[in-house]
């Protein structure tokens, strides 16, 4: 998962964008990067790994010169988590052109021969987004005359979509032309727009992953970019956008909801914060109806994502809500982290239990999900080394069965807990008492609430259905091969640990 943003203004944008991927650090804490254009017509690119805090001091934000930029916050989906995958990319040909992407594409493997064999173009890295940027400089590379209009452009992005799988939010910026941003067909990644009016008039244009960063700055927000939508906005700050894709349709990833968005986002017509008040309300009637003979004293948050939907629980079981993990907000998230060893050792740092709150009571413990079982695993034990004498455990989302390949770090198969395990089998595993788990048609209904216009969600890490169409075993056993640990620990250890690039105009 990964974070994108992009500004076209007439006032310096270094600060805003800045100030976004801070707001946008929750998608990804790996890597981060800012391009700007210069007055002289050049990029200023900085990019390292590490958190936005970490990789832009003063010296390099006095280097991003200019009123128009993109921004990204990444994690690694597949193979290194080197500086050199760090984003945005930049090609030079044709105008120079820079791009950041958030997801997936399920057919880069292919779209790579096709670049190199047809297009002559060379893809320097592993990442899917560099590939994604070279398509889109072929595309415009079709056209020999200059500049561009609106229309060129937009053609480029519709060819595009007849050649792109997957799932993609971009924002790029063109030399000579202004700010392009798109989303896939399927609208399965987030991407919204809004606007901000300067004293003089004119208007200053946003692209973000999610609302939040637009409320940050003071940009209006003026809707979701559909799906198969591009938006362009040119150097003089004309906005056009248009519909690029041919059959789209909506269907937003149903896992951002429920763990990855910020609760103050609003996504596809859809306030994260009350969908996660309803997935309370789902799960606490279920708990109510089939644990009724349970006898819980105290319902737990396993802090942060689960904290709004284990208080509406509490109130329909009529139950105690207490926080009984204090949580050290300086160390990352565990399911970001890569290396299961990392995320081993990192549990216990980030949380702490108060004996108190546990001390000789029997505790419903609630969390957003259940991934691999080694964060809940040791929860457990946590809630019994603090005194508790019986530990259940309650998921707001279904049993993960099945890799995400639409860009979230999902594992493959085999270290999913729930893949090829019934219920209980995952409860004895993760040491607890009782194991509920959401019901899938519940979480679909919580979520769609808001916006009954959505006909499906792409549910796939609960059903299995990719809705791309395009995902077979065979692919499966691909991604695997470079999302296992040990292909990422090889990959970052032949790959310098920081990288600097910069236009010095």
């Amino acid at each position: 998962m990964c974070g994108i943003v992009g500004i076209a203004g007439f006032t310096p944008v270094n600060q805003s964008i800045y100030d976004a991927l801070t707001v946008l650090q929750h998608r990804g804490q790996d890597a981060a990067g800012i391009v700007t254009i210069d007055a002289q017509n050049g990029f200023r690119l900085r990019k390292a790994n590490g958190l936005v805090k970490d990789v832009f001091e003063a010296r390099h934000m006095q280097r991003l010169q200019g009123n128009m930029g993109i921004g990204h916050v990444r994690y690694p989906t597949a193979g290194s988590s080197s500086a050199s995958e760090a984003q945005p990319f930049y090609v030079n040909s044709p105008f120079g052109i820079t791009l950041a992407h958030n997801g997936n594409l399920t057919n880069a493997h292919e779209l790579r021969h096709k670049l190199s064999e047809g297009d002559r173009r060379h893809v320097n890295t592993t990442s899917d987004s560099e590939i994604l940027l070279n398509v889109l400089a072929s595309e415009l590379d079709r056209f020999t005359h200059y500049p561009l209009g609106a229309d060129n452009i937009f053609s480029a992005v519709a060819t595009m979509h007849q050649q792109l799988r997957g799932a993609y939010a971009c924002v790029a910026m063109i030399i000579g032309h202004g700010l392009l941003a798109f989303r896939d067909p399927n609208g399965i990644r987030p991407l919204v727009l809004g606007k901000r009016q300067l004293e003089d008039g004119c208007n200053e244009y946003m692209v973000a992953s999610e609302s939040v960063a637009l409320d940050t700055l003071g940009f209006e927000f003026l809707r979701d970019v559909a799906p198969g939508e591009a938006v362009y906005i040119t150097e003089k700050g004309q906005l056009f956008t248009r519909q690029c894709a041919e059959n789209p349709k909506t269907h937003p990833c149903l896992f951002e909801y429920v763990y990855f968005a910020r609760p103050d986002s609003f996504m596809d017509k859809i306030s994260v914060y009350s969908a996660r008040v309803r997935m309370g309300q789902k799960l606490g009637e279920k708990i109510a109806r089939e644990w009724e003979d349970l006898d819980i004293d105290v319902v737990i948050p396993i802090p942060e994502t689960s904290c709004d939907i284990a208080l509406e629980i509490a109130r329909i079981l009529d139950k105690p809500y207490r926080q009984g993990f204090v949580k050290n907000r300086y160390v990352g998230r565990t399911f970001i982290m890569p290396g299961q060893q990392v995320r081993r050792q990192s549990v216990r740092r980030k949380l702490n239990a108060n004996r108190a709150e546990f001390r000789d009571k029997n505790v419903l413990l609630v969390d957003d999900s259940i991934v691999r079982g080694t964060t809940s695993e040791q929860i457990v034990e946590m809630a019994r080394d603090a005194g508790a004498k019986r530990v259940y455990l309650a998921s707001a989302a279904p049993e993960i069965r099945f890799p995400n390949v639409y860009g979230i770090d999902m594992p493959s198969a085999n270290e999913l807990i729930a893949h090829g395990r019934e219920v209980d089998e995952i409860r004895q595993i993760i040491g607890a008492d009782g194991l509920i788990f959401q019901n899938l048609a519940d979480l679909i209904e919580a979520v769609r609430d808001e916006n009954p216009d959505i006909a499906q969600f792409e549910c796939s890490v609960f059903d299995g259905i990719y809705v791309t169409k395009d995902v077979d075993q065979s692919y499966l056993e691909y991604l695997a091969s470079l999302r296992n640990d040990d292909a990422k620990a090889l990959c970052g250890q032949s790959e310098a640990e920081n990288l600097e690039i910069h236009n010095e105009g």
